[in-house]
């Protein structure tokens, strides 16, 4: 009786968890944004969240900050009796997922039609109008390795899980063993603006090379996803698909968050040991292969990459270790110096607010993440973690229309990262 149970009760969190083995469905599915206003709501709230019974689309890290909440139909009335019962208020600000969800769906099918027609290179058809699938970014990236052959390499560093291509770009204009900044995008599939982001500063950087001198001394890498398997399903079956695709062998829930995978404090604090999770952190660290594939490269280029940039979505943040711990690195007053340029720089763009700290002093404790492993394993010193647009009204909806600004004002971030490096 006792096993019974247990497989039931199992069965049950593998039911109502968001990475389930059936794929959520969201008709009728409400965000629901919450204001803990005491430290006994952010408690209560944390409790909530290592239940894995809702997706936490931004999660408790202070009193006073928002915490954006979806919940699945019959989940809703649950959610909303329990936050009433210990006294914390909350507002609906979705109250449809599945409705604006499909809204999302057909502007951006819209906006891809209207860009491939626009675009008479035959070679790819890669805008910024539009969140575009895997096909198109690889196409694109082989298209500057070939137009710009003199300054542009790709290779592909590994396969993913389900043998999708990792490709990685390198823009060099030549030189030997120049300083490196290394940026990669799309770890948490659902997250498209920061690939989108990503992708923009690199087309940017290599089709109008001569607007940034600072190449002739730096080099640059980069990775617009690395969670190629969960991206693609992110477009095809679930569009708030978080992790890879890997099998976790229960109950048929797979996945594992990549950014819970890398082996520093692994599996410490802000992780689960639920394989249907969101956050489960894996059997072992660096149990995915995608994740192996992008530590190899940054222990390659170890010794000359001097920033690593990782980007998310979404909160407007710009954070650096450590995750696992309150404690600040040694150097964390060199780190937050150069975080705040960056910022000031991109805030002089359009007026957009970020917040800069580290991350578990900044958003919440998660250990296991690429920017502890890359400064505490790797040794590269300025490691950050960059949340992007916006700040909770469209979350991990951004309209096509942000794309272009988002990575606008990113890449004047980048620009000053870059002159940094060159001048350092």
């Amino acid at each position: 009786m006792k096993v019974l149970a247990l497989v039931l009760v199992l069965v049950g969190l593998a039911a109502a968890s968001p990475s389930g083995p059936v794929n959520r469905d969201i008709t009728g599915a409400q965000v629901i944004r919450v204001n803990p206003t005491r430290a006994s709501h952010l408690y209560y709230l944390h409790g909530l969240f290592m239940q894995d019974l809702y997706d936490f689309w931004t999660e408790p890290r202070a009193v006073g900050k928002n915490v954006d909440i979806m919940a699945q139909r019959w989940m809703v009335p649950v959610l909303k009796a329990t936050l009433s019962k210990v006294g914390i208020e909350y507002s609906v600000i979705i109250p449809d997922l599945g409705d604006l969800t499909e809204k999302s769906k057909i502007a951006n099918d819209r906006a891809l039609e209207m860009a491939k027609r626009r675009n008479t290179n035959a070679k790819h058809n890669m805008d910024w109008t539009a969140y575009h699938r895997l096909d198109d970014l690889y196409d694109y990236m082989d298209y500057l390795a070939e137009t710009y052959s003199h300054i542009v390499k790709v290779k592909t560093i590994g396969t993913s899980y389900e043998g999708r291509d990792m490709k990685m770009l390198k823009l060099s204009n030549g030189g030997f063993r120049k300083p490196i900044v290394f940026i990669d995008g799309g770890i948490h599939a659902r997250e498209w603006v920061s690939t989108a982001t990503v992708s923009y500063i690199m087309s940017q950087m290599v089709e109008n090379r001569e607007d940034y001198p600072f190449l002739d001394h730096v080099d640059f890498i980069f990775m617009p996803t690395i969670n190629p398997d969960g991206y693609e399903y992110s477009h095809t079956n679930d569009r708030y698909w978080r992790k890879t695709r890997s099998k976790t062998g229960v109950f048929g829930c797979k996945g594992v968050d990549p950014n819970r995978n890398w082996d520093f404090h692994w599996n410490e604090v802000g992780t689960s040991n639920n394989p249907c999770s969101d956050i489960y952190s894996g059997p072992e660290p660096f149990s995915e292969i995608e994740m192996q594939n992008v530590r190899d490269q940054l222990n390659k280029y170890a010794d000359r990459i001097k920033v690593y940039l990782t980007f998310h979505a979404f909160s407007q943040l710009w954070m650096y270790p450590w995750g696992y711990t309150y404690a600040l690195p040694d150097d964390w007053v060199d780190l937050d110096d150069l975080a705040r340029d960056a910022v000031d720089s991109l805030t002089a763009f359009y007026g957009t607010s970020y917040e800069v700290g580290s991350s578990t002093n900044t958003i919440y404790p998660a250990a296991g993440g690429s920017d502890d492993w890359a400064k505490g394993v790797a040794g590269i010193k300025y490691t950050y973690t960059v949340e992007l647009r916006d700040t909770g009204n469209f979350g991990f909806l951004l309209p096509p229309g942000q794309i272009i600004p988002t990575g606008q004002e990113t890449l004047e971030a980048v620009k000053t990262i870059g002159s940094f490096v060159a001048s350092n």
